[in-house]
């Protein structure tokens, strides 16, 4: 460091040549004095040093904040973004206010790039001064506000249902929209706008906690717009009444999806089975005209039936391959003579060795634990437990009887 720079405060600046300035001007050690005339030097290359200094004092920085060369304050800008969680820390309680006070004035700086950078810096800190975020959040700009509004943990529900009243720009409900938390207001809020996009955005988030009022008025709202019915379908926590809903409007694809969602009652996704085979002008399934109207009814049946002819692989074939769970769950209760709840519990828990299990035990072959797998599980290929070559069951005697008594005794 040349001497007289930081030895003696008040040398000449203009005694020193530019790299000594910036060596001066870049240094912790350097006197607080020096780095604040540093702080106007005619060289940007040396303000720029004084500005990435992290002992420049705020007197300095003040100084700096006002410089005509935008990438001056864009470095003071990171600077300060990157310590302004400490600045509530600091014993120098005045120092910290001074700091503080000059970012606050960055924000209000007219070039973008500013701005943006402190949003960047501060988008997802939980420790920074609400006013700063909110200032960030109303600005008009995107790339200045949109960080605030995705990430930010700060705005609580009230600042988000602010900026939607009086958003700061024509994105700011899709932005809310992504947000990795949406509470229930604020989805509410999104819903009940014009803004198609945002709400198709909103619907595809699964983090957003959207309530059953709110899921079924946008399903009445939903009919003539087909961007919304992929992110409908596939909403989490979805209710049969939702779903018969959407089965009305949807294309045959996403009404197949409906049809393998494994969170819906029985009775719901048999109905949608039916509607599902209307659709597609599928034949009718076997005793269509006496389809019993849930599961005791279908276990009535079954027991009937068994009485009278043994129930057979075919028949359970048949209804297999039209997708007739009530029917499909009885007749393995009935053959294996075990509670229908344990066939119940193995599909809820999409147990396919337990479900192979209990096909064994009802005397079925591995071909039909493989389609029911399918059926009552909703198992993937690849996640299906495939026969033995030969076509036998994959799991020991043994291994299938435990399988069994788990599932009798565990508890969903």
């Amino acid at each position: 460091m040349p001497a007289g720079i930081a030895e003696v405060p008040g040398a000449p600046l203009g005694d020193a040549d530019e790299a000594a300035r910036v060596r001066s001007g870049a240094s912790r050690g350097t006197a607080p004095a020096v780095l604040e005339r540093l702080a106007s030097d005619p060289s940007v290359t040396v303000r720029a040093a004084v500005a990435l200094n992290p002992a420049t004092p705020p007197t300095a920085d003040e100084i700096l904040a006002a410089d005509t060369d935008e990438r001056v304050r864009v470095l003071l800008a990171r600077k300060l973004a990157t310590s302004v969680p400490l600045l509530g820390a600091s014993d120098q309680a005045r120092l910290c206010e001074q700091a503080y006070q000059t970012l606050m004035n960055l924000v209000a700086d007219e070039a973008v790039r500013v701005r943006a950078t402190i949003a960047e810096m501060i988008k997802d800190l939980p420790n920074v001064p609400p006013a700063l975020v909110l200032r960030l959040a109303r600005d008009a700009t995107s790339v200045v506000s949109v960080p605030i509004l995705r990430f930010s943990p700060l705005l609580e529900s009230e600042d988000l249902l602010a900026l939607l009243a009086d958003p700061p720009h024509g994105g700011t409900a899709s932005t809310i929209a992504r947000r990795a938390f949406v509470p229930a207001a604020v989805a509410e809020a999104i819903a009940a706008s014009s803004d198609n996009q945002a709400i198709q955005i909103l619907l595809e988030n699964p983090r957003a906690q959207i309530r059953e009022a709110t899921l079924d008025a946008l399903i009445a709202r939903a009919e003539g717009k087909p961007r919304w019915h992929a992110p409908l379908v596939r909403r989490p926590a979805l209710t049969a009444k939702a779903a018969r809903a959407l089965a009305e409007i949807v294309a045959t694809d996403l009404l197949g999806e409906l049809t393998r969602r494994a969170d819906l009652p029985v009775e719901a996704i048999t109905l949608l089975r039916q509607r599902l085979a209307a659709r597609i002008g599928a034949p009718e399934k076997p005793g269509a005209a006496e389809v019993p109207p849930d599961l005791e009814a279908a276990l009535a049946w079954a027991r009937a039936r068994n009485a009278e002819t043994r129930l057979d692989e075919s028949l359970l074939l048949a209804y297999v391959r039209n997708g007739d769970i009530f029917r499909c769950i009885a007749i393995l209760a009935v053959a294996a003579e075990v509670p229908a709840s344990l066939i119940e519990r193995a599909r809820r828990l999409r147990h396919a060795k337990g479900l192979v299990s209990l096909v064994w035990k009802s005397g079925f072959s591995m071909q039909v634990a493989v389609l029911l797998q399918t059926l009552l599980c909703d198992l993937p290929p690849t996640s299906l437990l495939s026969p033995k070559p030969g076509g036998g069951f994959p799991l020991t005697a043994e291994e299938m009887h435990w399988q069994i008594d788990f599932l009798s005794h565990i508890v969903v």
